[in-house]
């Protein structure tokens, strides 16, 4: 494995993100599986169906990171136009692939057949590969780093399980978590004194407000396993140590 920092940004694209009228799940899973993959999500964007602000983000996400994931905006009607902003980002044609022609041919040929608007999800910025979907028949892309995936959550699922293993990555970041009833600012010098003892380790502190009281989740994060059992260790020693019992797996 590799011990270098992988990273990858996502693109949102979707006016009804934007909205408010649909809620996005695809950052959670997609962030989830790329963990599990070695790669770090860094960054996400959410931007408006308009090929202006889907190029600038492409050009500038992917020129950053090593992997760039686009959902939405692939389907067979006029307002899915993230292919043609991503070829125009790339500089080449858009073209009919002939693989996902014929897939789509033989999903549609008890459906309705292949129309117009469906011939539509066939189109790739010249130079793509396909990523298969078992769900709907209309494949994803790749091009390069860049993957162009569905907005519908549980098609982005079977196109992220079809890539499974096939990206280059580093190691996974592993975490365990902790929590206590503290007021976070109490216990601030104590986390940052725990995380500087130890190197390689992350500590992110959520506070919470309930039944009238405060208190705080600690994510201790490391890719290495015997690192993180002692940072989170040590960081439960002290606090029991101050008066506030630890609950682990979180409050």
């Amino acid at each position: 494995m590799n011990e270098r920092i992988w990273t990858a940004a996502l693109i949102v694209i979707g006016d009804e993100i934007l909205s408010g009228r649909t809620q996005d799940k695809n950052i959670a899973q997609i962030a989830s599986w790329l963990n599990v993959q070695g790669i770090r999500l860094r960054e996400v964007r959410v931007v408006p169906d308009v090929a202006d602000a889907i190029v600038e983000a492409v050009n500038t996400l992917r020129a950053r990171n090593d992997y760039l994931f686009t959902t939405g905006g692939i389907g067979p009607t006029h307002d899915d136009i993230t292919v043609d902003a991503i070829a125009l980002a790339l500089g080449v044609e858009v073209v009919v692939h002939p693989k996902a022609r014929a897939v789509l041919g033989a999903y549609y040929e008890t459906r309705g057949g292949l129309t117009e608007a469906r011939l539509r999800m066939a189109r790739v910025p010249q130079g793509a590969d396909l990523i298969e979907n078992r769900m709907s028949g209309a494949p994803g892309i790749r091009h390069g780093n860049i993957f162009i995936m569905a907005g519908v959550p549980h098609i982005t699922a079977g196109m992220l399980e079809s890539l499974t293993g096939t990206l280059e990555g580093g190691l996974p970041l592993l975490s365990r978590t902790i929590g206590c009833w503290v007021a976070e600012s109490e216990i601030a010098d104590l986390l940052g004194r725990t995380e500087k003892a130890h190197v390689g380790c992350q500590i992110g502190s959520y506070p919470f407000f309930r039944d009238g009281r405060t208190g705080a989740n600690f994510v201790i994060r490391s890719t290495d396993a015997a690192a993180l059992d002692a940072c989170t260790d040590e960081l439960a020693r002290a606090l029991e140590k101050g008066g506030w019992p630890v609950t682990d797996g979180g409050v």
